[in-house]
């Protein structure tokens, strides 16, 4: 380790600020000494937004010590967008309604996290580092995704309990046909891309189809173990050029950063060879699948690190899964605005097609939200849940799951009976819209004293914006319906 560098890092701001603790110290100066023994010429310094995209800037190799000692001020309005990329927020006026500095699109400041630098191996000249926003004072940002997943485990741990994440995830990669770069494609958001399918689809599993699209999963996964992603398998899924891509277990933190990497990844490898690759949840193409999310989840002793989820009896749930699926059934329609949050992901749920309509779990179903994998002799006990779509913010996603469980645990809840014809049963179902969502999220006596006013505050006037710009629109069916009618 160069002292020079830890020195220089030991007397900047965000050390005396105490915004670096010693582990963090030892590692930027580690990393700094590696950097300058490198080829590396930029450095993209990002956060993850509200959204689960990454924003910040890039900077040169050589200023990235700066990045440590001071760390890096981004306008305050990244953090207040929606979907459109609009601010939404009164940002010009005297009550932007944030508290924090927020007015005029004034700074917040990027705090960098050694652990998550990569270095790219789609271009090898630059890295990632991934930061937490903080209020250019130092405090905390209520509505900070990485914060807000880290507060939950800190909840989770204070309680004596870890939790294990295992990750599947559904895209679609499709060959760009036009790339809307006219001056009229450039709208806010800008005009989707027109595709077409690499393969066709509704031959799950299918080694034919398989082979004709390994080239770019090859690629894709070779990528994966470059960034350092516990890669597991890839899959044909059931739709035309859909894909399935799953991952073996972490923490919610790791696989949360792990989520946002493979996600960019994905889209950044894929538009470079002429693709168009979308983690939408439904896109609207002709004879398309929808993709969703499943998020496998066990429940850990924090000292021992044994599972909790294994039952002492096969067909039988251990008192810590029951009473983990109670909370994620109890909290499920409350919280998804965090597991589904787009207009387009309540189009999912429908019944007989692999995803959940309603609230209830069974045993190795595919049909209910929940599955239970539980066995007396498997050490890998979890529970998959079904419910979200594959656009979801991580952080914010796996924070839910969290607070959840760990209330279903603290007040000693236990499951329903399983259910296993999930489409004929009489459960109460998710909700059918965004509307819906925002609504149960707002009146969260549970999320509100879990997350916080402001959290809750901020985030449904966020998606509110998106709800009310689709509401406004004229849609295909409304003409179809009216044009010719009246």
């Amino acid at each position: 380790m160069n002292d020079n560098q830890r020195n220089k890092i030991c007397a900047g701001k965000l050390a005396q600020e105490q915004l670096l603790d010693d582990q963090k110290i030892n590692e930027a100066a580690a990393l700094l000494a590696r950097v300058a023994d490198s080829n590396l010429e930029t450095i993209r310094v990002l956060f993850a937004d509200q959204h689960g995209i990454l924003r910040g800037k890039t900077i040169v190799a050589s200023a990235f010590e700066s990045v440590f000692t001071r760390g890096l001020c981004v306008p305050s309005t990244l953090l207040l967008k929606d979907t459109s990329h609009r601010t939404v927020f009164p940002v010009w006026s005297e009550d932007p309604g944030i508290d924090g500095g927020m007015a005029g699109a004034g700074d917040i400041l990027l705090i960098p996290d050694p652990a998550t630098f990569r270095i790219l191996p789609w271009s090898e000249h630059s890295a990632w580092i991934f930061c937490e926003p903080r209020f250019k004072s130092g405090s905390q940002i209520p509505f900070s995704p990485r914060g807000v997943l880290q507060r939950s485990i800190d909840k989770l741990a204070d309680a004596g309990y870890a939790m294990l994440t295992g990750l599947e995830l559904e895209f679609h990669v499709f060959e760009v046909v036009d790339r809307k770069l006219d001056h009229a494609g450039s709208t806010m958001p800008g005009q989707p891309v027109v595709t077409r399918n690499l393969a066709q689809g509704y031959q799950f599993l299918t080694e034919h189809r398989y082979d004709t699209l390994e080239h770019i999963v090859d690629e894709l996964r070779r990528h994966c173990q470059s960034l350092q992603l516990p890669i597991h398998s890839m899959e044909i899924e059931m739709g035309p050029s859909q894909l399935e891509f799953t991952f073996e277990p972490a923490d919610p933190m790791t696989h949360a950063d792990n989520t946002i990497m493979f996600r960019t990844m994905v889209k950044e490898v894929c538009a470079r060879k002429g693709l168009h690759a979308t983690f939408m949840c439904k896109p609207k193409i002709e004879n398309s699948a929808a993709s969703g999310w499943h998020l496998h989840q066990s429940v850990l002793d924090l000292n021992t690190r044994r599972n909790l989820m294994v039952p002492t009896a096969d067909n039988e749930l251990s008192d810590i899964a029951s009473a983990w699926i109670a909370g994620l059934l109890e909290h499920v329609a409350e919280c998804c605005l965090l597991t589904t949050p787009t207009v387009n992901g309540y189009k999912r749920y429908r019944p007989h097609q692999l995803a959940p309509d309603r609230i209830q779990w069974g045993r190795d179903n595919r049909g209910a939200m929940i599955r239970a994998l539980t066995a007396r002799s498997d050490n890998a006990s979890r529970i998959e849940n079904r419910v979200a779509e594959p656009a979801a913010n991580p952080y914010y996603y796996f924070a839910s799951q969290i607070l959840s469980g760990l209330d279903g645990i603290k007040r000693g809840m236990q499951a329903p009976a399983a259910v296993e014809t999930p489409y004929n049963s009489n459960a109460n179902t998710l909700p059918d819209s965004l509307l819906s969502a925002i609504e149960l999220f707002e009146n969260s006596a549970f999320l509100r004293g879990e997350l916080g006013d402001v959290f809750v505050d901020y985030l449904s006037r966020i998606r509110r914006s998106e709800w009310d710009r689709y509401h406004s629109v004229v849609s295909e069916w409304e003409q179809a319906e009216y044009f010719g009618l009246y």
